[in-house]
Protein backbone atom coordinates (compact mmCIF):
# COMPACT_ATOMS: atom_id res chain seq x y z
CA UNK A 1 0.00 0.00 0.00
CA UNK A 2 1.60 3.42 -1.05
CA UNK A 3 2.18 5.66 1.86
CA UNK A 4 1.18 9.25 1.98
CA UNK A 5 4.29 10.22 4.07
CA UNK A 6 6.69 9.09 1.72
CA UNK A 7 5.47 11.78 -0.72
CA UNK A 8 7.60 14.93 -0.25
CA UNK A 9 5.57 18.30 0.84
CA UNK A 10 5.27 19.95 -2.42
CA UNK A 11 3.50 16.23 -3.86
CA UNK A 12 0.99 16.57 -1.56
CA UNK A 13 0.51 20.39 -1.29
CA UNK A 14 -1.90 23.17 -2.87
CA UNK A 15 0.28 26.37 -3.34
CA UNK A 16 -1.30 30.07 -3.30
CA UNK A 17 0.23 32.67 -5.36
CA UNK A 18 0.89 35.97 -3.32
CA UNK A 19 1.20 39.42 -5.23
CA UNK A 20 2.98 41.03 -2.11
CA UNK A 21 1.56 44.27 -3.75
CA UNK A 22 -1.46 43.50 -3.91
CA UNK A 23 -2.60 41.17 -0.77
CA UNK A 24 -3.10 42.94 2.40
CA UNK A 25 -1.32 46.43 3.37
CA UNK A 26 -0.76 46.72 6.92
CA UNK A 27 0.87 50.11 7.19
CA UNK A 28 -1.94 51.93 5.00
CA UNK A 29 0.57 53.70 2.61
CA UNK A 30 -1.47 51.69 -0.21
CA UNK A 31 0.63 48.74 -0.91
CA UNK A 32 0.55 45.52 0.52
CA UNK A 33 3.34 44.33 2.56
CA UNK A 34 4.81 41.24 4.55
CA UNK A 35 2.77 42.65 7.83
CA UNK A 36 -0.55 42.23 5.82
CA UNK A 37 0.67 38.75 5.06
CA UNK A 38 1.28 37.44 8.15
CA UNK A 39 -1.89 39.23 9.40
CA UNK A 40 -3.80 37.20 6.88
CA UNK A 41 -1.96 33.51 7.40
CA UNK A 42 -5.19 32.08 9.59
CA UNK A 43 -7.46 32.78 6.51
CA UNK A 44 -4.73 30.63 4.38
CA UNK A 45 -4.02 27.85 6.71
CA UNK A 46 -7.59 27.17 8.43
CA UNK A 47 -10.04 29.36 6.38
CA UNK A 48 -8.75 28.51 2.87
CA UNK A 49 -6.79 25.25 3.83
CA UNK A 50 -3.67 25.53 1.50
CA UNK A 51 -0.47 24.44 2.41
CA UNK A 52 2.05 26.22 0.83
CA UNK A 53 2.53 30.37 0.01
CA UNK A 54 4.44 31.33 -3.29
CA UNK A 55 5.73 34.75 -2.64
CA UNK A 56 6.45 37.04 -5.63
CA UNK A 57 9.15 39.60 -5.56
CA UNK A 58 9.56 41.63 -2.29
CA UNK A 59 13.20 42.63 -2.60
CA UNK A 60 14.21 45.86 -3.30
CA UNK A 61 13.59 47.48 -6.79
CA UNK A 62 12.55 50.44 -8.96
CA UNK A 63 10.18 48.75 -9.87
CA UNK A 64 10.02 49.10 -13.30
CA UNK A 65 8.19 46.39 -13.63
CA UNK A 66 7.19 45.47 -10.11
CA UNK A 67 9.98 43.73 -8.04
CA UNK A 68 11.55 41.66 -11.28
CA UNK A 69 13.75 44.16 -11.53
CA UNK A 70 15.84 43.17 -8.49
CA UNK A 71 18.29 45.93 -7.07
CA UNK A 72 19.40 43.71 -4.23
CA UNK A 73 18.71 40.36 -4.04
CA UNK A 74 19.34 39.42 -0.50
CA UNK A 75 17.24 42.31 1.28
CA UNK A 76 13.36 43.66 1.64
CA UNK A 77 11.93 46.38 -0.25
CA UNK A 78 11.11 49.14 2.44
CA UNK A 79 7.51 49.33 0.97
CA UNK A 80 7.34 45.54 2.13
CA UNK A 81 9.10 46.06 5.26
CA UNK A 82 12.73 44.71 6.49
CA UNK A 83 14.31 41.04 6.63
CA UNK A 84 12.75 40.60 10.48
CA UNK A 85 9.69 40.98 9.22
CA UNK A 86 10.18 38.20 6.22
CA UNK A 87 11.90 36.13 9.25
CA UNK A 88 8.54 36.72 11.58
CA UNK A 89 6.39 35.96 8.31
CA UNK A 90 8.58 32.28 7.66
CA UNK A 91 8.58 32.06 11.66
CA UNK A 92 4.52 32.75 11.87
CA UNK A 93 3.89 30.59 8.63
CA UNK A 94 5.90 27.11 10.25
CA UNK A 95 3.77 27.72 12.66
CA UNK A 96 0.72 26.89 10.96
CA UNK A 97 2.83 24.05 8.96
CA UNK A 98 2.51 26.54 5.83
CA UNK A 99 5.84 26.03 3.44
CA UNK A 100 6.73 29.11 2.04
CA UNK A 101 8.16 29.79 -1.86
CA UNK A 102 9.96 32.67 -2.97
CA UNK A 103 10.51 34.17 -6.43
CA UNK A 104 14.51 33.62 -7.48
CA UNK A 105 14.63 36.19 -10.49
CA UNK A 106 17.78 34.56 -11.99
CA UNK A 107 17.80 35.80 -15.75
CA UNK A 108 17.84 39.67 -15.32
CA UNK A 109 18.32 42.03 -12.24
CA UNK A 110 17.73 46.13 -12.11
CA UNK A 111 20.01 48.50 -13.89
CA UNK A 112 20.33 50.53 -10.45
CA UNK A 113 21.69 47.46 -9.12
CA UNK A 114 25.51 47.87 -7.73
CA UNK A 115 26.43 45.02 -9.85
CA UNK A 116 25.63 46.71 -13.19
CA UNK A 117 26.48 50.27 -11.92
CA UNK A 118 30.17 48.67 -11.42
CA UNK A 119 29.78 46.51 -14.70
CA UNK A 120 28.44 49.88 -16.63
CA UNK A 121 31.65 52.01 -15.47
CA UNK A 122 33.93 50.94 -17.45
CA UNK A 123 35.19 48.28 -20.39
CA UNK A 124 37.77 47.20 -17.92
CA UNK A 125 35.60 47.15 -14.77
CA UNK A 126 35.69 43.25 -13.18
CA UNK A 127 31.96 42.63 -13.40
CA UNK A 128 31.90 43.91 -16.59
CA UNK A 129 31.72 39.91 -17.99
CA UNK A 130 28.27 39.53 -15.49
CA UNK A 131 26.45 41.02 -18.25
CA UNK A 132 26.48 40.32 -21.97
CA UNK A 133 28.19 43.36 -23.91
CA UNK A 134 28.79 43.34 -27.38
CA UNK A 135 29.75 45.84 -30.55
CA UNK A 136 27.30 47.47 -33.01
CA UNK A 137 27.47 45.95 -36.50
CA UNK A 138 29.83 47.79 -38.52
CA UNK A 139 26.43 49.87 -39.29
CA UNK A 140 25.86 50.86 -35.41
CA UNK A 141 23.00 48.16 -35.37
CA UNK A 142 22.37 45.72 -32.58
CA UNK A 143 24.80 42.58 -32.83
CA UNK A 144 21.91 40.25 -33.46
CA UNK A 145 17.82 40.28 -34.04
CA UNK A 146 16.95 38.91 -30.73
CA UNK A 147 13.84 40.75 -29.57
CA UNK A 148 12.68 41.73 -25.96
CA UNK A 149 9.85 40.29 -24.78
CA UNK A 150 8.23 43.26 -23.56
CA UNK A 151 8.82 44.89 -27.44
CA UNK A 152 11.99 45.95 -29.40
CA UNK A 153 15.17 45.34 -29.82
CA UNK A 154 16.64 43.07 -26.93
CA UNK A 155 19.94 45.15 -26.91
CA UNK A 156 20.24 48.97 -25.92
CA UNK A 157 22.85 50.93 -26.40
CA UNK A 158 25.26 52.65 -23.62
CA UNK A 159 26.72 55.57 -25.05
CA UNK A 160 29.29 55.99 -22.02
CA UNK A 161 30.83 52.22 -22.87
CA UNK A 162 29.96 52.63 -26.43
CA UNK A 163 28.65 48.95 -26.53
CA UNK A 164 25.11 47.32 -26.52
CA UNK A 165 23.71 45.20 -23.48
CA UNK A 166 21.62 42.58 -23.31
CA UNK A 167 18.08 42.60 -22.16
CA UNK A 168 15.13 39.94 -22.56
CA UNK A 169 12.97 42.04 -21.22
CA UNK A 170 12.45 45.72 -20.29
CA UNK A 171 15.77 47.65 -20.72
CA UNK A 172 15.68 48.47 -17.37
CA UNK A 173 16.48 44.49 -16.60
CA UNK A 174 20.05 43.72 -18.09
CA UNK A 175 20.39 40.00 -18.32
CA UNK A 176 22.85 38.09 -16.40
CA UNK A 177 25.60 36.10 -18.05
CA UNK A 178 25.65 32.73 -16.01
CA UNK A 179 28.96 31.87 -18.18
CA UNK A 180 30.96 34.09 -15.70
CA UNK A 181 31.90 31.51 -12.76
CA UNK A 182 32.02 34.80 -10.55
CA UNK A 183 28.24 35.38 -10.99
CA UNK A 184 27.08 32.49 -11.09
CA UNK A 185 28.68 31.55 -7.29
CA UNK A 186 27.10 34.96 -6.06
CA UNK A 187 23.68 33.62 -7.23
CA UNK A 188 24.09 30.39 -6.40
CA UNK A 189 24.89 32.27 -2.62
CA UNK A 190 21.84 34.28 -3.50
CA UNK A 191 19.90 31.14 -2.86
CA UNK A 192 21.73 29.79 0.07
CA UNK A 193 20.89 33.17 2.14
CA UNK A 194 17.24 32.62 1.64
CA UNK A 195 17.85 28.63 2.52
CA UNK A 196 19.56 29.97 5.74
CA UNK A 197 16.33 31.98 6.37
CA UNK A 198 14.37 28.96 6.58
CA UNK A 199 12.61 29.22 2.95
CA UNK A 200 11.09 25.92 1.86
CA UNK A 201 11.53 26.21 -2.04
CA UNK A 202 12.06 28.35 -4.65
CA UNK A 203 9.81 29.66 -8.05
CA UNK A 204 12.12 30.27 -10.47
CA UNK A 205 11.44 33.29 -13.21
CA UNK A 206 11.76 32.83 -16.67
CA UNK A 207 14.08 29.64 -16.19
CA UNK A 208 14.50 28.82 -19.59
CA UNK A 209 16.23 32.30 -20.54
CA UNK A 210 19.06 32.09 -18.56
CA UNK A 211 21.62 30.38 -20.76
CA UNK A 212 21.30 31.92 -24.72
CA UNK A 213 23.31 30.66 -27.36
CA UNK A 214 27.33 31.85 -26.96
CA UNK A 215 27.50 32.71 -30.21
CA UNK A 216 24.59 35.42 -30.22
CA UNK A 217 23.56 33.76 -33.85
CA UNK A 218 20.14 35.36 -35.10
CA UNK A 219 17.34 33.77 -34.77
CA UNK A 220 15.25 32.15 -37.57
CA UNK A 221 12.12 34.03 -38.47
CA UNK A 222 8.90 31.96 -38.36
CA UNK A 223 6.77 31.10 -41.66
CA UNK A 224 3.84 31.52 -40.31
CA UNK A 225 3.20 33.57 -37.02
CA UNK A 226 1.83 32.03 -34.26
CA UNK A 227 2.64 32.95 -30.59
CA UNK A 228 4.98 31.01 -28.23
CA UNK A 229 3.39 32.00 -25.61
CA UNK A 230 -0.78 31.10 -25.07
CA UNK A 231 -0.84 34.90 -25.75
CA UNK A 232 -0.11 36.94 -28.89
CA UNK A 233 3.06 39.18 -28.00
CA UNK A 234 3.30 41.00 -31.18
CA UNK A 235 6.92 41.49 -33.04
CA UNK A 236 8.46 38.80 -30.43
CA UNK A 237 6.19 36.38 -32.26
CA UNK A 238 8.16 36.82 -35.73
CA UNK A 239 10.75 34.91 -34.36
CA UNK A 240 11.86 31.39 -33.50
CA UNK A 241 13.68 31.57 -30.15
CA UNK A 242 16.15 28.90 -31.19
CA UNK A 243 19.15 31.07 -29.64
CA UNK A 244 18.13 33.48 -27.48
CA UNK A 245 16.90 31.00 -24.81
CA UNK A 246 16.55 27.19 -23.89
CA UNK A 247 20.13 26.17 -24.84
CA UNK A 248 21.56 23.03 -23.87
CA UNK A 249 23.89 23.91 -21.40
CA UNK A 250 20.95 24.94 -19.10
CA UNK A 251 20.43 21.83 -18.27
CA UNK A 252 23.95 21.23 -16.31
CA UNK A 253 23.32 24.24 -14.72
CA UNK A 254 19.97 23.29 -13.11
CA UNK A 255 21.63 20.02 -12.02
CA UNK A 256 23.97 21.91 -9.97
CA UNK A 257 20.73 24.14 -8.53
CA UNK A 258 19.33 20.62 -7.64
CA UNK A 259 22.40 19.41 -5.93
CA UNK A 260 22.87 22.73 -3.95
CA UNK A 261 18.97 22.09 -3.07
CA UNK A 262 19.64 18.55 -2.29
CA UNK A 263 22.23 19.79 0.09
CA UNK A 264 19.97 21.63 2.39
CA UNK A 265 17.27 18.64 2.00
CA UNK A 266 19.41 16.47 4.52
CA UNK A 267 17.95 19.23 6.95
CA UNK A 268 14.46 19.48 5.36
CA UNK A 269 12.85 18.89 2.06
CA UNK A 270 13.40 21.96 -0.43
CA UNK A 271 12.34 22.53 -3.33
CA UNK A 272 12.06 24.08 -7.32
CA UNK A 273 9.22 24.77 -9.77
CA UNK A 274 10.42 26.71 -12.79
CA UNK A 275 8.61 29.29 -14.72
CA UNK A 276 8.97 27.66 -18.59
CA UNK A 277 7.16 28.97 -21.36
CA UNK A 278 7.71 25.91 -23.51
CA UNK A 279 4.83 24.58 -25.19
CA UNK A 280 6.79 21.52 -26.88
CA UNK A 281 6.00 18.58 -24.20
CA UNK A 282 9.75 16.65 -25.34
CA UNK A 283 11.64 19.96 -24.63
CA UNK A 284 9.30 20.98 -21.56
CA UNK A 285 10.19 17.60 -19.88
CA UNK A 286 14.06 18.09 -20.17
CA UNK A 287 13.79 20.32 -17.25
CA UNK A 288 13.29 17.46 -14.70
CA UNK A 289 16.29 16.23 -15.44
CA UNK A 290 17.57 13.17 -16.96
CA UNK A 291 17.27 11.35 -13.63
CA UNK A 292 15.02 13.86 -11.94
CA UNK A 293 18.15 15.81 -10.86
CA UNK A 294 17.16 19.27 -11.97
CA UNK A 295 13.75 21.13 -11.59
CA UNK A 296 11.18 19.31 -9.10
CA UNK A 297 8.54 20.93 -11.50
CA UNK A 298 8.53 22.63 -14.50
CA UNK A 299 5.50 24.73 -14.23
CA UNK A 300 2.52 23.64 -16.48
CA UNK A 301 1.06 26.44 -18.85
CA UNK A 302 -1.17 24.25 -21.33
CA UNK A 303 -4.57 24.89 -19.58
CA UNK A 304 -4.18 28.72 -19.60
CA UNK A 305 -4.97 29.02 -23.14
CA UNK A 306 -6.89 25.95 -23.09
CA UNK A 307 -10.62 25.82 -25.07
CA UNK A 308 -13.42 24.78 -22.66
CA UNK A 309 -14.06 21.41 -24.24
CA UNK A 310 -13.24 17.98 -23.14
CA UNK A 311 -11.13 16.64 -26.00
CA UNK A 312 -8.76 20.02 -25.74
CA UNK A 313 -8.54 19.87 -22.00
CA UNK A 314 -8.28 16.04 -21.74
CA UNK A 315 -5.23 16.04 -24.21
CA UNK A 316 -3.70 18.80 -22.50
CA UNK A 317 -3.99 16.75 -18.94
CA UNK A 318 -3.05 13.18 -20.74
CA UNK A 319 -0.01 14.87 -23.15
CA UNK A 320 1.60 15.81 -19.30
CA UNK A 321 0.81 12.06 -18.41
CA UNK A 322 2.56 10.94 -21.68
CA UNK A 323 5.72 13.44 -21.70
CA UNK A 324 6.61 12.61 -18.07
CA UNK A 325 9.84 10.76 -17.12
CA UNK A 326 9.59 7.20 -15.10
CA UNK A 327 8.71 9.35 -11.68
CA UNK A 328 8.04 12.86 -12.70
CA UNK A 329 5.19 14.77 -10.64
CA UNK A 330 2.68 16.88 -13.15
CA UNK A 331 1.59 20.00 -12.16
CA UNK A 332 -1.48 22.97 -13.21
CA UNK A 333 -1.88 26.32 -13.42
CA UNK A 334 -5.01 27.71 -14.08
CA UNK A 335 -4.21 31.55 -13.21
CA UNK A 336 -1.43 33.92 -12.16
CA UNK A 337 0.32 37.52 -12.42
CA UNK A 338 0.68 37.75 -15.72
CA UNK A 339 -2.79 36.06 -16.88
CA UNK A 340 -6.30 37.53 -17.44
CA UNK A 341 -8.11 35.97 -14.27
CA UNK A 342 -9.95 32.96 -14.61
CA UNK A 343 -13.75 34.15 -13.53
CA UNK A 344 -12.87 36.67 -16.73
CA UNK A 345 -12.24 33.67 -19.10
CA UNK A 346 -14.83 31.81 -17.90
CA UNK A 347 -18.63 32.03 -17.08
CA UNK A 348 -18.90 31.33 -13.03
CA UNK A 349 -20.05 28.16 -13.41
CA UNK A 350 -17.62 27.24 -16.07
CA UNK A 351 -14.80 28.59 -13.73
CA UNK A 352 -16.73 26.22 -10.79
CA UNK A 353 -15.68 23.59 -12.65
CA UNK A 354 -12.52 24.58 -13.61
CA UNK A 355 -12.24 24.81 -9.68
CA UNK A 356 -13.22 21.20 -9.73
CA UNK A 357 -10.45 20.26 -12.12
CA UNK A 358 -7.34 21.91 -10.99
CA UNK A 359 -7.64 20.28 -7.80
CA UNK A 360 -8.85 16.77 -8.52
CA UNK A 361 -6.51 15.84 -11.01
CA UNK A 362 -3.11 14.40 -10.27
CA UNK A 363 -0.37 16.64 -9.16
CA UNK A 364 0.45 19.67 -7.75
CA UNK A 365 -2.01 22.93 -8.16
CA UNK A 366 -1.49 26.45 -7.75
CA UNK A 367 -3.66 29.02 -6.62
CA UNK A 368 -3.66 32.77 -7.40
CA UNK A 369 -4.76 34.41 -5.15
CA UNK A 370 -8.24 36.02 -5.43
CA UNK A 371 -9.30 32.78 -7.63
CA UNK A 372 -10.91 31.31 -4.86
CA UNK A 373 -13.36 34.38 -4.64
CA UNK A 374 -13.93 34.52 -8.36
CA UNK A 375 -12.29 37.73 -8.71
CA UNK A 376 -12.20 39.15 -12.25
CA UNK A 377 -10.09 41.28 -14.48
CA UNK A 378 -10.22 45.28 -13.54
CA UNK A 379 -10.65 47.43 -16.32
CA UNK A 380 -8.12 50.13 -15.58
CA UNK A 381 -8.22 53.79 -17.26
CA UNK A 382 -5.57 54.59 -18.87
CA UNK A 383 -4.07 57.48 -16.89
CA UNK A 384 -4.24 54.49 -13.80
CA UNK A 385 -2.39 52.06 -15.38
CA UNK A 386 0.91 50.89 -13.71
CA UNK A 387 2.33 47.70 -15.90
CA UNK A 388 5.07 48.74 -17.93
CA UNK A 389 4.38 46.40 -20.26
CA UNK A 390 0.73 47.25 -21.06
CA UNK A 391 2.38 50.77 -21.10
CA UNK A 392 5.00 50.10 -23.81
CA UNK A 393 2.76 47.87 -25.80
CA UNK A 394 -0.40 48.64 -25.58
CA UNK A 395 -3.29 45.99 -24.97
CA UNK A 396 -0.62 43.71 -23.13
CA UNK A 397 -1.28 45.18 -19.40
CA UNK A 398 -1.38 43.14 -16.44
CA UNK A 399 -2.52 45.30 -14.51
CA UNK A 400 -6.50 44.32 -14.39
CA UNK A 401 -5.15 40.76 -12.64
CA UNK A 402 -3.62 42.15 -9.90
CA UNK A 403 -5.71 44.56 -8.28
CA UNK A 404 -6.10 44.62 -4.42
CA UNK A 405 -7.27 41.62 -2.59
CA UNK A 406 -10.97 41.90 -1.73
CA UNK A 407 -11.46 41.14 2.04
CA UNK A 408 -14.91 42.78 3.09
CA UNK A 409 -17.49 45.41 1.42
CA UNK A 410 -15.91 48.27 3.40
CA UNK A 411 -14.06 51.31 1.80
CA UNK A 412 -10.88 49.78 -0.23
CA UNK A 413 -12.86 46.48 -0.15
CA UNK A 414 -10.57 45.83 3.68
CA UNK A 415 -7.25 46.07 2.00
CA UNK A 416 -5.92 49.17 3.65
CA UNK A 417 -6.86 51.56 6.51
CA UNK A 418 -9.61 53.83 5.49
CA UNK A 419 -8.48 56.70 4.79
CA UNK A 420 -5.05 58.04 3.99
CA UNK A 421 -3.40 56.59 1.01
CA UNK A 422 -5.71 55.38 -2.14
CA UNK A 423 -4.30 51.66 -3.24
CA UNK A 424 -1.73 50.91 -5.45
CA UNK A 425 -4.09 49.97 -8.30
CA UNK A 426 -7.72 51.05 -8.13
CA UNK A 427 -10.03 48.23 -6.26
CA UNK A 428 -11.84 46.48 -8.69
CA UNK A 429 -15.85 48.02 -8.28
CA UNK A 430 -17.03 44.89 -7.73
CA UNK A 431 -15.95 44.52 -4.00
CA UNK A 432 -19.24 44.98 -2.79
CA UNK A 433 -20.37 41.52 -4.27
CA UNK A 434 -17.09 39.58 -4.45
CA UNK A 435 -14.98 39.82 -1.19
CA UNK A 436 -14.07 36.96 1.46
CA UNK A 437 -16.44 37.79 4.30
CA UNK A 438 -19.82 38.14 2.38
CA UNK A 439 -18.80 35.02 0.35
CA UNK A 440 -18.18 33.18 4.01
CA UNK A 441 -21.38 33.62 4.79
CA UNK A 442 -22.69 32.00 1.50
CA UNK A 443 -23.21 28.62 1.67
CA UNK A 444 -22.85 28.10 -2.31
CA UNK A 445 -20.25 31.15 -2.94
CA UNK A 446 -17.55 30.57 -4.65
CA UNK A 447 -15.17 30.59 -1.45
CA UNK A 448 -16.74 27.71 0.02
CA UNK A 449 -16.87 26.04 -2.94
CA UNK A 450 -12.69 26.07 -2.76
CA UNK A 451 -13.09 25.43 0.63
CA UNK A 452 -15.01 21.79 0.49
CA UNK A 453 -12.59 21.19 -2.65
CA UNK A 454 -9.37 21.88 -0.54
CA UNK A 455 -11.07 20.17 2.77
CA UNK A 456 -11.88 17.03 0.51
CA UNK A 457 -8.58 16.75 -1.13
CA UNK A 458 -6.28 16.94 2.24
CA UNK A 459 -8.24 14.30 3.35
CA UNK A 460 -8.19 11.85 0.67
CA UNK A 461 -4.78 10.34 -0.57
CA UNK A 462 -6.21 9.24 -3.45
CA UNK A 463 -6.64 13.15 -4.30
CA UNK A 464 -3.31 14.15 -3.47
CA UNK A 465 -1.12 10.72 -4.66
CA UNK A 466 -3.25 8.07 -6.38
CA UNK A 467 -3.29 7.49 -10.09
CA UNK A 468 -5.10 8.93 -12.36
CA UNK A 469 -7.50 6.51 -15.05
CA UNK A 470 -10.04 8.56 -17.83
CA UNK A 471 -13.28 7.12 -18.65
CA UNK A 472 -13.38 6.33 -22.02
CA UNK A 473 -16.24 6.92 -24.61
CA UNK A 474 -18.82 7.87 -22.07
CA UNK A 475 -20.20 11.37 -23.42
CA UNK A 476 -18.42 13.52 -25.66
CA UNK A 477 -19.58 16.45 -23.10
CA UNK A 478 -18.39 14.52 -20.24
CA UNK A 479 -14.85 14.47 -18.83
CA UNK A 480 -14.33 11.83 -16.04
CA UNK A 481 -11.66 10.23 -14.71
CA UNK A 482 -10.66 8.01 -11.37
CA UNK A 483 -8.30 8.68 -8.46
CA UNK A 484 -6.98 5.46 -7.44
CA UNK A 485 -4.60 4.40 -4.23
CA UNK A 486 -4.47 1.11 -3.21
CA UNK A 487 -6.30 0.22 0.04
CA UNK A 488 -8.09 3.31 -0.24
CA UNK A 489 -11.51 4.47 -2.00
CA UNK A 490 -11.30 5.27 -5.40
CA UNK A 491 -12.96 8.71 -6.31
CA UNK A 492 -14.39 9.72 -9.74
CA UNK A 493 -14.41 12.90 -10.84
CA UNK A 494 -17.29 14.17 -13.32
CA UNK A 495 -17.13 17.42 -15.45
CA UNK A 496 -20.05 18.08 -17.92
CA UNK A 497 -18.66 20.96 -20.03
CA UNK A 498 -21.42 21.62 -21.73
CA UNK A 499 -24.80 23.90 -20.99
CA UNK A 500 -27.18 20.95 -21.44
CA UNK A 501 -27.65 18.36 -18.93
CA UNK A 502 -26.26 14.78 -19.14
CA UNK A 503 -26.94 11.46 -17.59
CA UNK A 504 -23.89 9.33 -17.82
CA UNK A 505 -23.62 5.89 -17.67
CA UNK A 506 -19.89 4.77 -16.08
CA UNK A 507 -20.26 1.20 -17.26
CA UNK A 508 -19.98 -0.01 -13.61
CA UNK A 509 -22.92 -1.17 -10.97
CA UNK A 510 -23.17 -0.25 -8.14
CA UNK A 511 -24.14 2.98 -5.53
CA UNK A 512 -22.10 5.50 -4.80
CA UNK A 513 -22.04 8.69 -2.87
CA UNK A 514 -21.33 12.06 -4.47
CA UNK A 515 -18.91 13.79 -1.70
CA UNK A 516 -19.13 17.59 -3.49
CA UNK A 517 -21.22 19.23 -6.43
CA UNK A 518 -19.80 22.51 -8.06
CA UNK A 519 -23.14 23.81 -6.92
CA UNK A 520 -22.57 22.99 -3.40
CA UNK A 521 -26.06 20.95 -2.77
CA UNK A 522 -25.36 17.64 -3.09
CA UNK A 523 -24.86 14.75 -0.23
CA UNK A 524 -26.87 11.65 -1.90
CA UNK A 525 -25.65 8.00 -3.23
CA UNK A 526 -26.71 7.34 -6.77
CA UNK A 527 -26.58 5.07 -9.33
CA UNK A 528 -22.86 4.62 -10.78
CA UNK A 529 -24.91 3.43 -14.30
CA UNK A 530 -27.39 6.41 -14.08
CA UNK A 531 -25.38 9.84 -12.70
CA UNK A 532 -27.44 12.91 -13.84
CA UNK A 533 -25.37 15.94 -14.06
CA UNK A 534 -26.62 19.61 -14.51
CA UNK A 535 -25.29 22.15 -16.86
CA UNK A 536 -21.66 23.07 -16.11
CA UNK A 537 -21.88 20.68 -13.16
CA UNK A 538 -19.17 19.32 -11.78
CA UNK A 539 -19.09 16.28 -9.12
CA UNK A 540 -16.26 14.02 -7.31
CA UNK A 541 -17.79 10.63 -6.38
CA UNK A 542 -16.54 8.25 -3.84
CA UNK A 543 -16.61 4.87 -4.97
CA UNK A 544 -16.64 1.82 -2.24
CA UNK A 545 -16.22 -0.62 -5.07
Amino acid sequence: MADIRNYQWWQRSVIYQIYPRSFMDANGDGIGDLRGIIQRLDYLSDTLGVEAIWLSPFYPSPMADFGYDVADYTNVDPIFGDLDDFDELVRRAHDRDLKIIVDYVPNHCSDQHAWFIESSSDKNNPKRDWYTWRDAKTDGSPPNNWLSVFGGSAWEWHPATEQYYLHSFLKEQPDLNWRNPQLKEVMFDVLRFWLDRGVDGFRIDVAHFIMKDPQLRDNPLKEVVSSDFHKPLGDYDTQIHVYSQDHADIHPLYREIRHLLDEYSQEKPRFSAGEIHIFEWGKWSRYYGRDLDELHMPLNFQLLGVDLQVEKVRQVVDAQEQALPSGAWPNYVLGNHDETRVASRYSEQEARLMAMLLLTLRGTPTLYYGEEIGMREASIPADQQQDPWGIQVPGLSRDGCRTPMQWNDREKAGFSAAGGYQPWLPVNDNFGEINVAGQLQEPGSMLNLYRHLLSIRKSSPPLQIGSYHPFNNIDKNCYAYRRILPGHREHIVLLNFSPEQLTINLGQTGIARVQLSTYLDRDEHIDLSRVHLREHEGVIVENAG
